[in-house]
């Protein structure tokens, strides 16, 4: 779609008048959700982790051994003896190292593919007392759970508010929301305020917050302590390409003067490549519902 038509899609519905923030956070995630599926509708439609759920496994293996403050913070609050429902569970990454401590872990996951690995992941790792539901969130039905986790699994949900009020109905003693955390100075959010009058490029920590002390919670915030990245591409024109599909562009040269500056005047020159700067750090949102 082109950048017109995002245009006029998030003017009824954000406007240019900042202060409609205060009281719309709701409306815009889900603005931001419908906007990002409008750019990749692949990932709506059907099992989009149909061959690429290895590939997922694989990029999660080759981070695991790094570390990870938000990590090892939920896994230190996790009490032993305990249970947890892990939302959007994918390959395991968090659901086989819950299980080490928890009694009990619930993975819920949509897509038949991520189960299929998280199935020989937890057998390889005789994990046995992982419990898998097929079903999406928050529509499948599960029992209550002493904790409820959402690593970066609410992004295709519009309706974050049934997202979280679900969390915090099945929730005992604590719920955890890990979403990105994209700083608005980014290249991402200069160029979303140029095309879409806002410095936000997808869903994540700023709207979702709010929206949660909208809802009445009193949520804490732990920022993890690295950025992700960095991202490095072989030249300007390559980084021309992925913003551009970032923000679907692809097939569309409108802006490109625009946005061909701002990579200039942004990616730092690294021996014949470009190296964008840090774009975001995952945040995690908790909060107690004992």
């Amino acid at each position: 779609m082109n950048s017109d038509g995002y245009r006029h899609l998030m003017a009824p519905d954000v406007g240019d008048n900042r202060a409609q923030l205060n009281v719309g956070w709701a409306a815009l995630w889900r603005d931001l959700v419908e906007h990002a599926a409008q750019i990749a509708p692949e990932r709506s439609a059907g099992d989009y982790w149909e061959g690429r759920a290895e590939s997922f496994h694989d990029r999660v293996q080759a981070r695991d051994g790094q570390p990870d403050s938000i990590r090892d913070f939920v896994l230190e609050a996790v009490r032993p003896g305990s249970t947890v429902l892990d939302i959007g569970a994918g390959t395991g990454a968090w659901a086989i190292p819950l299980a080490d401590r928890a009694e009990w872990v619930t993975a819920v996951d949509s897509s038949a593919s991520m189960i299929s690995v998280l199935r020989r992941n937890i057998a390889a790792q005789d994990a046995s007392n992982i419990d898998i539901v097929a079903g999406s969130w928050p529509e499948v039905s599960v029992a209550a759970h002493d904790y409820c986790l959402a690593a970066h699994s609410v992004y295709g949900s519009p309706d974050l508010v049934a997202f979280v009020e679900k969390m915090t109905e099945v929730a005992r003693r604590t719920c955890f929301l890990i979403v990105r955390a994209p700083p608005t100075t980014s290249v991402l959010a200069e160029a979303a305020e140029y095309l879409w009058g806002l410095p936000l490029d997808r869903p994540g920590f700023l709207v979702a917050y709010n929206v949660l002390l909208q809802l009445g919670l009193t949520p804490n915030v732990l920022f993890a302590a690295k950025a992700s990245g960095p991202v490095i591409s072989a030249t300007t024109d390559d980084a021309l390409v992925r913003l551009k599909q970032h923000f679907g562009l692809a097939h569309s040269a409108e802006h490109d003067d625009y946005l061909r500056g701002l990579l200039q005047r942004r990616l730092e020159p690294l021996d014949g490549s470009c190296r964008w700067p840090p774009e975001a750090r995952s945040a995690l949102i908790y909060w107690s519902v004992e």
